[in-house]
Parts: structure tokens; sequence; C-alpha cells
């Protein structure tokens, strides 16, 4: 089976990450897309603004409606280190026989740098990219110049439109008590609302 791994703290998800995933999907031929929510690794600059069992549900409403998108809550367990070299092993023993493809947006590439990026490549079929509007991809074009022929060939950058919609975004709006409906799937904006979350203290 050809899987799609789309890992991040989706805090909250928001409608550009299914745009994403049924893009990748779709162009790589993929035969699921697993959505890995994170707890928050040691590499982030903050922990995530919404508890891991809040943001677990938000996925799984979000994606519930599209049989080719599962949820995988591996990367959310308390032995999970938050570095996706440690996790690919354990989805490979999880997934016997599959290939992966990681998805990404550009953000998380270049504003972060991965550790040990060559095992996680090496574990990897693919690595696809989806395009941020505000994020230029000269960083993306450094770091592949930096890889053995091999695995920069790994890496590609999906032909999708670019959009600005980001977790961010939908933080700040919350914040400032601005709607994010449908910048967020309605169930997800329904969640939002019962739980209190992003609310400014």
């Amino acid at each position: 089976m050809k899987i799609g791994l789309f890992g991040g703290t989706f805090d909250p998800i928001h409608n550009a990450h299914l745009f994403v995933a049924e893009g990748a999907r779709i162009a790589l031929d993929l035969e699921r897309i697993v959505f890995l929510p994170g707890k928050g690794g040691p590499h982030r600059d903050s922990a995530p603004s919404a508890p891991i069992d809040h943001r677990i549900a938000m996925v799984r409403l979000a994606i519930a409606a599209n049989p080719a998108f599962a949820l995988d809550e591996s990367d959310a367990t308390p032995e999970a280190s938050g570095y996706t070299a440690d996790l690919l092993p354990r989805l490979h023993a999880r997934y016997p026989g599959a290939t992966f493809t990681f998805i990404v947006g550009s953000d998380s590439l270049i504003d972060a740098p991965w550790q040990r990026f060559d095992d996680v490549l090496d574990a990897l079929e693919g690595f696809a990219i989806a395009p941020r509007a505000d994020r230029p991809l000269d960083g993306l074009r450094s770091l592949t110049a930096s890889l053995r022929p091999d695995r920069a060939a790994k890496v590609q950058v999906m032909d999708l439109p670019s959009l600005a919609e980001s977790a961010t975004l939908v933080r700040a709006q919350l914040a400032r008590g601005e709607s994010v409906r449908y910048i967020v799937p309605e169930p997800v904006w329904r969640y939002i609302g019962e739980h209190r979350l992003y609310r400014r203290a």
C-alpha cells in the first residue's frame, strides 16, 4: 500500500491541511493519507496551544468524511520523541509492506531544520512539499543541494496552489474574538466553540 504520512501539530487542523492532503493523494497516486498529530517535539520554540487530546479529536472530526483519510496517534504517545527519524521505524512496523511518502508544508521544512534528515529520507519512498504563499523556496533549494543525489531525488515540491491559511492565523483570529468559520472544517469550528479553545485568557 502506498501511504502518505501527514505529520504536524494541527493546532488546529484547518481546510488548507485537508486541501493539501487530498491534493497529495491524487497527485502522488497514494491509496491512503495518514494524519499524524504530534504532541510537540523538543525542536519547537513553544508548546502547542491546545492539549493533544483536543487536537486529536479535531483531526478525527475533520477527516471523517473522506474514506481515504486515516488518523494515527503514534506520534502522540508518551514514548514518542517528536522526531520523524524515530517515528518512521515504528510506522514501518505498524504498516508492514507499505511504502511511505511524507507530506509537509514548506514552512515546516525551512523554518525548523530536521534532525537526521538523511535517515528520514532513507526510510521513505518520497518527501512531498506543499508550497506556502508566505514562504519562498530559496531555503529548500539550499537544503536539497546539500543532499546526496539519490536522497535529493526523493524531495519534490507539489504542483498545488500556494495557500496562505495557517494554524497561526486561526489562533490569532480566535484570540481576537473573530470567526474562523470556513477557514476550519465545520465540525472543527463547532468543537473549538464548545470547548472554548484558543481564546485569549
